[in-house]
């Protein structure tokens, strides 16, 4: 298993990163890539990866922290929930507010993450109950300070936040119902995934 890669951010999308570490691009799936936006051109970052291989599926999912590794590893343990479903439900920012929903049994909440049913939602309370407290409190999932400084078009960053939370699985519906609230704000593409995130999950 790659335990991390170090290097260079050479470029950013919706759901991923590529990471340049001598003369080697590594394609790394986030769930909000756009929090390794502030890296200056020559700085080096560390990304703790997951090798997720599946029958044709061979992938790299990327977290700022061990500990967020390691809930995302927790969440896969959940029958129904891939790394799809994890990395959206790792995006909403806020790990103590899912773990407190678990903790909870709060279904109401764990269904408004994409792919998550009531089915999912009480398997993931019946499989982590109990398990994650000493997880989450020392994660910081999608907390880091970005740059604000762009050099993409006006708009450019709320596309590209728009574009990250259809990746994660956010339908048509639920990204329309957001979207006149992000339009009212100067942010960064991280910032627009996290604020849209919050409006969702309320």
């Amino acid at each position: 298993m790659i335990e991390f890669v170090k290097g260079r951010v050479d470029h950013i999308k919706g759901d991923t990163i590529t990471i340049e570490n001598n003369g080697i691009g590594y394609l790394i799936y986030c769930s909000n890539p756009f929090v390794f936006n502030g890296q200056q051109a020559d700085e080096e970052t560390v990304v703790y990866t997951y090798q997720y291989v599946k029958e044709d599926v061979n992938r790299l999912y990327g977290f700022r922290s061990r500990k967020e590794r390691e809930l995302f590893e927790q969440l896969l343990q959940v029958s129904g929930i891939g790394p799809k479903g994890a990395q959206a439900i790792l995006a909403s920012g806020d790990p103590g507010q899912v773990v407190g929903a678990i903790e909870n049994e709060d279904e109401t909440f764990l269904t408004k993450f994409p792919g998550v049913g009531k089915k999912t939602a009480k398997q993931m309370i019946i499989d982590l109950k109990g398990k994650l407290t000493g997880v989450y409190d020392a994660v910081t999932v999608a907390g880091a300070p970005v740059s604000l400084l762009d050099e993409q078009q006006p708009g450019g960053d709320l596309e590209e936040a728009l574009e990250a939370l259809t990746a994660l699985g956010y339908g048509e519906k639920e990204i329309k119902k957001v979207r006149p609230h992000l339009e009212k704000e100067q942010l960064s593409a991280d910032e627009y995934v996290r604020k849209a995130l919050q409006w969702m999950l309320t």
